[in-house]
């Protein structure tokens, strides 16, 4: 690279982490800023992390701490709604057969594990700040940030996710319409017989599911139609949690016994975004979520972020010119991926609702996954 570049990544989420991971590694300087204080290190409960998710993780240098702290498997269960089990797959080892096929981990833990791969690399953090996008010309961005300050930037990557502002800042129209279902979400402790993802379908809900995150705790899920936000009191939570989830066996009972706290329990609808034509105007650019979000029915919301910080980093630290063809040539490489996966979760969730008994959801599963064993 001929000259020193300046980035600034808006967002400290897993692809804002991700992509100042590997832009300081290549010696590009790195301001991160981040709206919450507490940089997320406390949210969320847990995330399934396919191989793809893994490759990308491996390739900034975290994968030995995330393979110590998560829980490795590689198989999913179909179970009855009474626990018994029907069937047992084995999963497709997306991020290669040196990786395995999922991990499960406690969200948090895989957030502090990248903060501190962050602070280690050097850039410049900012918590509890924002951004707002000046002005912009063929050389560069000018940005104010919350503090008052102005800084100039080489390039902006919008990794603020769901509702970026970024996006909007910039002209991009595209926001996240709901599909329909929803899902409540806990931490708890993992009963000794957990050892991989079961999924139970039918009963009260469309899905109820648990993963396990480390040798002692698991995350579980239940997923219904979305009902209004405004009639569930969060004080609620953790009873109407147990309530979906007490018609469920095999391991249910022992977790249902531990969902006594409702702060603990989060509630969400299913989003589905995808930015269509470019994601970026000028010199800013969409990463994660700010450019496409779907449901979690094939667990590939952060694997494909992280896909995407991962090819940008690259394109970036192979190119001496930063311009609209680069950026536009990084839409056209991660639209091609990133469309079938937001196409078919959403198709999923669909059959769902519909209540359409004869989906091919393994051949629509089989043929996604072994796309995304392709590098990206």
């Amino acid at each position: 690279m001929s000259t020193p570049r300046r980035v600034l990544v808006i967002g400290g989420g897993a692809a804002g982490n991700a992509a100042t991971i590997l832009l300081r590694r290549a010696g590009i300087d790195v301001d991160l800023v981040e709206a919450k204080d507490d940089w997320n290190a406390t949210a969320g409960s847990g995330i399934t992390l396919q191989g793809n998710a893994l490759r990308v993780l491996r390739e900034l240098g975290v994968w030995e701490e995330v393979k110590a702290a998560g829980f490795p498997f590689g198989s999913v269960g179909i179970t009855a709604p009474d626990g018994t089990v029907l069937h047992v797959q084995r999963d497709l080892r997306t991020g290669g057969d040196d990786l395995p096929a999922t991990v499960g981990m406690q969200r948090p833990r895989l957030q502090q594990i990248l903060i501190d791969a962050v602070r280690a690399a050097g850039a410049t953090v900012r918590l509890g700040t924002t951004a707002t996008i000046l002005d912009q010309d063929a050389t560069g961005v000018t940005v104010r940030l919350s503090d008052g300050r102005e800084h100039r930037y080489d390039l902006v990557i919008a990794a603020d996710g769901l509702g970026s502002a970024t996006r909007a800042q910039i002209g991009i129209a595209d926001k996240p319409e709901p599909t329909g279902m929803a899902i409540w979400r806990v931490a708890a402790p993992r009963p000794a017989g957990v050892q991989h993802t079961d999924l139970a379908y039918g009963g009260p809900a469309f899905i109820a599911g648990y993963c396990p995150t480390s040798d002692t705790t698991l995350y579980a899920y239940v997923v219904e139609k979305n009902r209004d936000r405004a009639s569930i009191p969060p004080e609620s939570y953790a009873e109407e949690m147990v309530r979906l989830a007490s018609a469920y066996g095999g391991a249910w009972p022992e977790i249902t016994a531990t969902i006594t706290d409702p702060a603990k329990v989060n509630y969400t609808w299913f989003d589905r975004l995808l930015v269509e034509g470019a994601w970026h105007r000028g010199r800013v650019v969409l990463v994660g979520d700010a450019a496409h979000c779907c449901p979690p029915t094939m667990a590939q919301g952060a694997a494909l972020s992280l896909e995407d910080s991962w090819v940008l980093a690259q394109m970036l630290i192979a190119s001496d010119t930063w311009d609209d063809e680069l950026l536009q040539a990084y839409y056209e490489r991660r639209i091609a991926r990133v469309r079938p996966v937001v196409e078919g979760s959403v198709q999923i969730g669909r059959w769902q609702l519909d209540g359409v008994r004869d989906a091919d959801v393994p051949g629509l599963m089989a043929r996604t996954m072994t796309m995304l064993r392709e590098l990206p």
